[in-house]
């Protein structure tokens, strides 16, 4: 792992865009596993409009960017993000769907939910924490 000096507008806007994620998904209610299940049971839908706004930001996003800047506001150049399909990443992906689906959460609204004092999570993130660990080691 290499190390790098971040310079202090980076880490101010990456603040800044973690602390907006985060009371984003605070504000939709994403945070709360109940109202997680309740749209995985298809009972209740207004989760789908949070994440197909958030899918179509994002989406205008990598496409406009690199029309209309020269270059990234914090970086020399533009990067592919090429993904690749295996079945590491089915299966992944089918373990993390089960997963979400049993306890309704999901990393990123687990670690918001923290931040309103919903430290039933923690346990949530410990679990996800050790599925990581083994995975590494797996992988090695």
């Amino acid at each position: 792992m290499t190390t790098h000096k971040e310079s202090l507008p980076k880490i101010i806007a990456t603040l800044a865009a973690g602390m907006l994620f985060g009371f984003g998904l605070s504000f939709s209610t994403m945070i709360q596993p109940e109202v997680v299940l309740s749209f995985l049971r298809l009972q209740d839908f207004g989760l789908m409009l949070v994440m197909g706004g958030a899918v179509m930001v994002v989406l205008l996003t990598y496409k406009l960017a690199p029309r209309l800047l020269s270059k990234p506001v914090f970086d020399s150049h533009f990067h592919s993000h090429p993904s690749v399909w295996n079945k590491d990443t089915l299966m992944g992906s089918a373990l993390f769907g089960v997963g979400w689906g049993l306890c309704g959460v999901c990393p990123g609204p687990a670690i918001a939910a923290l931040g309103v004092g919903n430290a039933d999570l923690l346990w949530a993130l410990a679990g996800m924490a050790a599925g990581a660990l083994v995975q590494g080691l797996r992988a090695k």
